[in-house]
């Protein structure tokens, strides 16, 4: 969809996202607008600097899995609620295994496999547990509570690129 100069690609996955100019947006709900008040007055980042935004009463305790491009490499970020109620989220790419292109997970019941080396990790243990053969988390200051959404920084996105370089590519 051509908006202003600049061309994005609509991407929706269960109604949790939607590109718009500056970022993205919850799909069916207000956008930010860079420099907006209500952005200023809370203290979070400009809609320019938000890359994904994850409406929180979508989040259940079966992962979404949320595709997103940083210069053509697909990437994707799991969103899934904790037992505690919490939202987590992390990087869908394994901290040891991802030179495989196998080293990113598949839930099954409350816990996700490394499709590399089969490690099974807690859905409680996702964003609190950094290090080893787990996902990566996308830690609280990479990530901007919004109110009904959840928003993760695009320079973040950018600097964790490297992780999803052979994501999915090697058999």
């Amino acid at each position: 969809m051509k908006l202003g100069s600049r061309t994005l690609s609509l991407l929706t996955l269960a109604g949790l996202i939607l590109l718009v100019p500056g970022g993205v947006s919850a799909q069916g709900g207000a956008s930010a607008q860079s420099g907006s008040a209500s952005a200023q007055a809370s203290g979070t980042k400009p809609a320019s600097d938000i890359g994904i935004v994850i409406k929180k009463n979508a989040i259940t305790s079966v992962a979404s899995f949320i595709p997103y491009k940083v210069q053509g490499r697909d990437m994707e970020i799991i969103a899934v609620r904790a037992s505690d109620g919490t939202i987590r989220t992390a990087l869908n790419t394994c901290q040891v295994c991802y030179q495989s292109g196998r080293g990113y997970y598949k839930q099954v019941g409350d816990v996700f496999v490394c499709q590399n080396c089969g490690n099974r990790f807690r859905i409680d243990q996702v964003e609190k547990i950094k290090g080893g053969c787990n996902p990566v988390p996308v830690l609280e200051g990479d990530k901007t509570d919004l109110g009904e959404t959840i928003g993760i920084s695009k320079a973040y996105l950018e600097g964790v690129a490297p992780y999803f370089a052979y994501w999915k590519k090697r058999g």
